[in-house]
């Protein structure tokens, strides 16, 4: 049996939109939206202990909480699971607080919210998967990935089947392994240098307790540049104030201005730039002024 547990947050909450984000992105026998829910299978250490399961949330925005249905098998670490489910919703932002600090950005929108993680590598892993590529291909290359090397579970649902490949077995891989499902050399040598690192525990993603010191590292190894630092330091870390100046989508919403320019602009959403950064994604109607 399942256990339910309930969630709250302020709002107003753009579920719509965060689903939408959720499920463009979605790993194939890891994740999948299903109806009004959003279920994906994962994997809790504690202490020297992991345990396996699934969940499944969907959003009762009449009573501003999230339903949250945990597998038996996490039941004991409920509430790391709770915790790594209030990161990947951003459960506990203070919207109107985060709006006031954006003025005009977010206006028209002041229920959007950062997507965070459930599993800090494999948002890692998937980040830099993503390096050049569409989100489609991105989320393809992490499936395959998956299928490959995650270990199956057993789930009630049909789409839930893997659990994401731990460090330890991306560490042990090959470039010619990953260049078999369809990923670059550089890119492939990247990933195992990072699960490496993680499993060395030279590179703790799970303990970071300093974003610029997290995005130092990050920059560190071979084949990671500041984009794809900047975004794990959003994504993985809930870092709120990263900016990503230098995106291809920011800087078409800054025409004529140069990197440095629209770096000094976006001053004036500090400490929210994070969240600037996908209002600047997702409205494509802003003007600087």
């Amino acid at each position: 049996m399942s256990a339910k547990i309930y969630l709250s947050y302020t709002p107003p909450y753009d579920w719509q939109w965060m689903m939408a984000f959720l499920g463009a992105r979605a790993l194939t026998g890891i994740e999948q939206k299903e109806g009004e829910f959003y279920q994906r299978t994962l994997v809790v250490k504690s202490g020297n202990e992991h345990f396996s399961g699934w969940i499944r949330v969907r959003p009762v925005e009449d009573k501003n909480h999230v339903e949250l249905h945990v597998s038996a098998s996490l039941q004991t670490v409920a509430g790391q699971v709770e915790q790594q489910v209030r990161r990947l919703l951003d459960l506990d932002a203070d919207p109107h607080l985060i709006a006031a600090g954006l003025g005009a950005l977010a206006e028209n929108s002041v229920g959007l919210r950062l997507p965070g993680c459930i599993n800090r590598f494999e948002l890692t892993v998937r980040a830099i998967l993503g390096q050049l590529v569409s989100v489609k291909m991105a989320a393809t290359l992490a499936t395959r990935l998956t299928v490959k090397w995650g270990d199956p579970i057993s789930t009630p649902f049909d789409g839930l089947t893997h659990l994401f490949p731990a460090p330890a077995r991306i560490a042990g891989l090959s470039v010619e392994d990953l260049r078999g499902i369809g990923v670059q050399a550089k890119r492939a040598a990247c990933l195992i240098g990072v699960a490496q690192a993680v499993e060395k525990g030279a590179l703790p993603l799970d303990n970071m307790t300093d974003v610029q010191q997290g995005v130092t590292a990050l920059l560190a190894m071979p084949g990671i540049g500041s984009w794809t630092a900047s975004y794990v330091a959003m994504r993985a870390w809930s870092a709120p104030d990263v900016f990503l100046g230098g995106d291809y989508l920011i800087k078409q919403r800054f025409p004529g201005m140069t990197p440095a320019k629209i770096a000094r602009y976006a001053e004036i959403w500090q400490p929210w730039r994070t969240y600037a950064t996908l209002h600047l994604w997702f409205n494509d109607r802003f003007v600087p002024h």
